[in-house]
């Protein structure tokens, strides 16, 4: 499972020209479900995305995570995060998960999330979104599980 992570002052998603998910200071995260991922892959890397260190503590230096802020975090499916784009002009798929599994881990995450995080909104799984952001920094990392 892959996760990447902006760190936003703002971020929204849209569909069909109507907001579904927004939070404000926090973490947008752009979900990939790989096919050989399991719960277990959603669990660890949610357990690592509210811990992970990427907001400025007194001195300046990335020290604090989502959860010490207690900051918005915002779940967009991503089905193009597995791609493999090593060779040629064309990204190939054969990594992601099928859209079953994609939906079900999508959905375990995000309910997941809601019981462990206070601000939590989600995008909309095989649906044609529109994502906003004020990237803080910019600062964005790759996390896989």
């Amino acid at each position: 499972m892959i996760g990447l992570l902006q760190r936003v002052t703002q971020a929204s998603v849209s569909v069909n020209q109507a907001i579904v998910g927004q939070i404000e200071t926090g973490l947008l995260v752009l979900l990939g479900v790989e096919k050989t991922d399991t719960t277990t892959n959603a669990d660890r890397l949610l357990e690592r995305l509210l811990t992970y260190r990427v907001f400025a503590d007194e001195q300046g230096k990335m020290n604090i995570s989502l959860r010490d802020i207690k900051g918005g975090l915002l779940i967009v499916p991503q089905f193009t995060l597995p791609a493999d784009t090593r060779k040629g002009t064309r990204p190939s798929f054969s990594t992601a998960a099928s859209p079953e599994l994609g939906l079900s881990l999508f959905q375990h995450f995000c309910a997941q999330a809601h019981l462990q995080h206070a601000t939590v909104a989600c995008g909309v799984f095989g649906a044609d979104m529109q994502v906003t952001l004020i990237n803080n920094g910019p600062v964005t990392f790759w996390l896989q599980v």
